[in-house]
């Protein structure tokens, strides 16, 4: 008899004879086999038992308790300590004053209900709901391409293996997410931190911790960096509170790169076939190592292709009138605003923990990479037309500019001239207008 699985005989036990899971249950005969090691279906109490040690029981496609309890294991890895209320007053302060500089600098009023200071695992539990919407929708996808994997008329008995290994896939999403949630909590500055609306609505939140520890290696005050600090925050909290669109639109760009998800069968299966011969099934580790190697990476499919190129042009525009309306602000008030604006330019740019977990788990990166093309055309829109020109894109998705329009940032708009003021009766009349398509 050789040593290849493929030329021992299965005795017609075996139901994934003919789908790529074929060689990875021969495989197991041997060894989770019945007495002398010989032919038969593998026992699934015993390789359910190895799977344990990867997973608990949970409902849904993504094992949520064990991402929280990875991401507050590795949090607690290091000191993180409650905020004092010293620290408490210094932010809240410095967040009355960023409100009171921006007034100067857009028509948006203040959308900061509530000012909050976090240890990092508060930002775990405060940013996990947002996390949660995020990337459930592409766990589901990700999951279900087990079951997309096996041709439709697969022996029936599969079905809990087939059970068995979604639950395992779930819990590896589950172990990746949770390590680099935690990773981020580390590293975040501030609930805004990387574009996304992460907490609740109207709550600005800083992490004094992770600013101080950023601080070290600046060449600036810790207190020039929490009030710049709460200048972007501020900002991001304006701009979310009075653009009651955009907080849909940006989460739905992640959900929508979800559901262009789709699993190729035949490119699949040759994968796992190559892959499943080498691997051990008594093993966990190496069960770990087959899903964290590339069998479900997926090419991407044009739906999610449009959905990735809208996401980063958003975060690019929220990032660049941020960086816009902050230097505005700070231009005659804080001499080294300047050396802070190049510095987070600097740290959007080159991404983070937060970029390898989504590009890790589902392709997804978060850098604002078009940061500065977005920031110079607001400029040069305010510059041209004012204020509210600037600020009055914001009204409607359609009008905001395209990948083409960050190409050329200063000829956004050039040849509009500046909108006439309208009082508030007027401006409501033409917004009704366009809201009812006329």
């Amino acid at each position: 008899m050789t040593n290849d699985p493929s030329d021992r005989p299965d005795d017609g036990q075996n139901p994934f004879k003919g789908t790529p899971f074929e060689q990875f249950f021969s495989g197991a005969m041997g060894s989770l086999g019945g007495p002398g090691g010989g032919a038969g279906f593998p026992d699934l109490s015993q390789l359910f038992g190895q799977l344990q040690q990867m997973m608990q029981p949970y409902d849904g496609p993504l094992n949520w308790k064990l991402a929280t309890d990875l991401a507050r294991q590795q949090v607690a890895s290091e000191p993180d300590p409650t905020p004092s209320q010293r620290q408490r007053d210094a932010v809240a302060d410095a967040v009355r004053l960023a409100d009171h500089w921006l007034d100067a600098t857009t028509d948006f009023p203040s959308g900061v209900q509530l000012t909050a200071v976090w240890s990092r695992a508060e930002w775990v539990e405060e940013t996990f709901p947002v996390w949660k919407v995020l990337v459930e929708p592409i766990a589901e996808k990700s999951v279900g391409a087990i079951g997309g994997a096996l041709p439709t008329d697969v022996d029936p008995n599969a079905g809990p293996l087939l059970g068995i290994l979604s639950k395992a896939v779930g819990a590896i999403l589950a172990t990746q997410l949770g390590s680099g949630l935690g990773a981020l909590a580390g590293e975040v500055l501030s609930v805004s931190d990387i574009g996304l609306p992460l907490g609740p609505a109207g709550r600005a939140a800083l992490v004094p911790t992770n600013v101080t520890a950023f601080a070290e290696g600046l060449d600036v005050t810790e207190d020039d960096l929490l009030l710049y600090l709460a200048l972007r925050e501020a900002a991001h909290q304006r701009l979310f509170a009075h653009v009651p669109w955009l907080r849909d639109h940006v989460l739905g760009a992640v959900t929508d790169f979800a559901r262009g998800i789709e699993i190729n069968a035949e490119s699949m299966q040759q994968r796992m076939d190559e892959q499943l011969r080498a691997i051990d099934p008594t093993d966990p580790a190496a069960m770990q190592a087959l899903l964290e190697g590339g069998m479900f990476d997926m090419p991407k499919t044009p739906e999610q292709e449009a959905a990735l190129q809208r996401l980063e042009v958003v975060l690019a525009l929220v990032e660049g009138w941020v960086d816009e309306v902050v230097s505005q602000a700070t231009a005659e008030r804080m001499p080294a605003a300047a050396k802070l604006q190049e510095i987070f330019r600097r740290r959007r740019a080159a991404g983070g923990p937060a970029e390898d977990t989504f590009s890790t788990l589902v392709g997804l990166e978060l850098r604002p990479r078009r940061l500065r093309d977005a920031s110079t055309l607001w400029g040069s829109l305010r510059t041209r037309q004012g204020v509210e020109a600037r600020d009055g894109v914001w009204m409607h998705p359609d009008l905001l500019p395209t990948p083409a329009d960050l190409d050329d940032p200063l000829g956004f708009r050039e040849d509009a001239t500046a909108p006439e003021r309208l009082s508030e009766d007027d401006f409501d009349a033409e917004l009704k207008k366009m809201l009812d398509g006329e």
